[in-house]
């Protein structure tokens, strides 16, 4: 019985050696390995053996990481109160940078976004926030891909998902599109007015020079006006329509005698 314990003990003590220098770094992972305190290299993925409690290991992720921007209350370069968020997709590209030259690089990331976020919505007006927000992502992107690049972090994307502006500023604009609407419409208006006046213009050309095509257009009124169901037409009629009319064989014959 006293041979035992021995062994047990050596089998416990085994195990827990083991346990200190086996580690598995999965495929979408780094192991960041220091030893001693001292930075030694990035191993893995697959099965990690390290000096028992001499070696130490750190996970780094190197999936794209999506991140929530906390919505900012931004002024813009025109003076208008929004309320700006976004969206930042980043990676790591360099696990050791990322656990280095930073302290948790997630939340710093998150911190560098939020400022730079207020810093360009306050350099821009708020028509570019609104119309112009592909250019606006793509200097969030640039900026906070540059400052992160000591970090190791790559940032592939910024979004500004959201813009809410104050309940006046609202009905100012909704004022203004509506202002704009009926400035076009009769914009489109006066033009049609210009299109038909010249149409108008050309026809009473080709008609004054076609005498006979006024008498073929009164007729096509009269036939017109005869579908409609009105008591009474008053219609005008040249002379000149019924002068030929007017001057029968029957009435020269009368003259004569």
């Amino acid at each position: 019985m006293g041979s035992i314990v021995p062994i047990i003990i050596l089998a416990i003590f085994v195990f827990i050696l083991l346990a200190a220098s086996v580690r598995v770094v999965n495929e979408y992972e780094r192991g960041v390995v220091f030893r001693l305190g001292r930075y030694v290299g990035v191993r893995g993925p697959g099965l990690i053996l390290l000096i028992p409690f001499i070696e130490r290991m750190v996970k780094v992720e190197l999936r794209v990481v999506t991140m929530d921007v906390p919505q900012q209350e931004c002024i813009t370069m025109d003076t208008v109160t929004v309320k700006v968020d976004a969206v930042v997709y980043f990676r790591v590209i360099k696990p050791e940078s990322a656990i280095l030259n930073v302290e948790q690089y997630i939340r710093a990331t998150s911190l560098l976004c939020q400022t730079t976020l207020r810093n360009v919505v306050g350099q821009s007006e708020l028509e570019d926030l609104l119309a112009h927000r592909d250019k606006i992502n793509e200097k969030l992107q640039a900026i906070i891909d540059e400052s992160t690049e000591p970090w190791g972090i790559k940032v592939s994307l910024v979004e500004v998902r959201d813009v809410q502006l104050p309940d006046n500023m609202q009905k100012i604009m909704a004022a203004q599109a509506e202002a704009e609407r009926g400035r076009r419409a009769k914009i489109i208006a006066a033009e049609g007015e210009a299109q038909a006046a010249e149409k108008l213009a050309e026809a009473a050309k080709i008609i004054s020079s076609q005498p006979a095509a006024m008498q073929l257009r009164y007729l096509q009124t009269l036939v017109a006006i005869s579908s409609e169901r009105t008591n009474t037409v008053v219609f005008p009629l040249p002379i000149d329509l019924i002068g030929p009319l007017m001057n029968k064989p029957g009435s020269d014959q009368k003259k004569l005698t």
